[in-house]
């Protein structure tokens, strides 16, 4: 039986999940905005979100989940931190469900979730994500690939996500674009897993 990181306030967290016997999660174009939404509904009130990318068949988040002083009453005396997860999920299965007339599970069971121990995996697993696209073949350009965080950290516009922290890491924004490409001109993205 697989072990799953249990989720704690305070930390850093690899989310990733993929459709059901490798179902496709994203059919159409408003199908990407909507479980954004979903994200934006049921996890930005315990996590803070660093990147994401969302490809046709599975996703990737890094987050940190919120402190404890941060995070609402419910989760203080112990409440489940993985259960804004689960509601994402059923409430994106069934929308989904209703528009394409399906029934049944859209997304694998558990979904994964790896600690992330420092700040050198944590900038590894922003790019990691970032490049996902190119790796699975979605794209062989990440940089203007419509489904990841990439382009939001960049831009100036408002945002949900840790643009300023995530930029802080790689120590400018022109650091954070140069190494995105030395990685992706090396190809090292393809051994993160």
């Amino acid at each position: 039986m697989e072990k799953y990181d249990i989720l704690e306030p305070d930390c850093f967290y690899h989310i990733y999940n993929r459709g059901n016997n490798k179902e496709n999660l994203f059919i159409e174009e408003e199908n990407y905005f909507h479980f954004l939404k979903h994200i934006k509904k049921h996890i930005i009130e315990i996590a803070d979100i660093y990147a994401y990318c969302l490809l046709k068949n599975h996703f990737h988040l890094v987050v940190k989940i919120k402190s404890r002083s941060e995070l609402p009453e419910k989760f203080h005396a112990g409440g489940n931190l993985s259960q804004p997860f689960s509601n994402l999920f059923n409430a994106y299965t069934k929308a989904v469900n209703k528009w394409y007339e399906r029934e049944g599970s859209l997304f694998r069971v558990r979904f994964k979730r790896e600690r992330i121990s420092d700040e050198n995996y944590l900038r590894n697993a922003i790019i990691y994500i970032h490049l996902n696209p190119v790796k699975h073949s979605f794209t062989e350009d990440y940089i203007h690939y419509l489904h990841s965080s990439f382009q939001s950290l960049l831009s100036e516009k408002s945002t949900l996500l840790k643009r300023k922290e995530v930029i802080e890491l790689f120590d400018n924004k022109e650091n954070l674009i140069f190494v995105h490409n030395e990685i992706f001109k090396k190809g090292y993205y393809e051994d993160f897993d």
